[in-house]
């Protein structure tokens, strides 16, 4: 008998404050939701939850385009994903799709196939910065180099 205690996998994020959906809930259509959410159901359709969290539990397999301020991944998700604070793929996870967030961690284990773009934070919460020098050529036509200095 080993006296070594026994490692145990932290519990996956599951607040009890927020919806929850279970392993046995099947659903086809769109959710919005105006609170946390936790799926470990079945879904094919739409998420969106603005300014909430999302986790896909375990259990979780969700076909569908995702909005959400936070999404951690847990289960499957084959869908474009969109997370303007932070999208966790845990090594459990499986997600299929193009992801769009401004932070992202994916474990050792996990699986992604897909593109990431990070988005940068909103400028309007920063202050504002010295003005660019110059312009940077367009993906439709050649670029306009302009210079020069403010006299007061």
């Amino acid at each position: 008998m080993s006296t070594m205690p026994s490692r145990q996998e932290p519990e996956p994020y599951r607040p009890s404050s927020a919806a929850s959906i279970g392993k046995s809930v099947m659903i086809k259509g769109q959710i919005l939701s105006r609170e946390d959410l936790y799926l470990d159901g079945e879904l094919e359709g739409t998420v969106e939850l603005q300014e909430h969290r999302l986790t896909i539990g375990p259990n979780g397999r969700v076909q569908a385009n995702i909005k959400a301020r936070e999404i951690c991944v847990i289960g499957t998700i084959h869908g474009n994903v969109e997370a303007t604070d932070k999208l966790e793929i845990r090594k459990e996870a499986k997600l299929i799709g193009d992801i769009r967030t401004a932070r992202i961690v994916i474990e050792d284990g996990a699986y992604f196939k897909g593109s990431i773009d990070i988005i940068k934070a909103d400028v309007s919460k920063s202050p504002p910065k010295e003005a660019p020098r110059q312009m940077a050529a367009t993906a439709s036509g050649p670029a306009t180099v302009a210079s020069g200095e403010m006299k007061r």
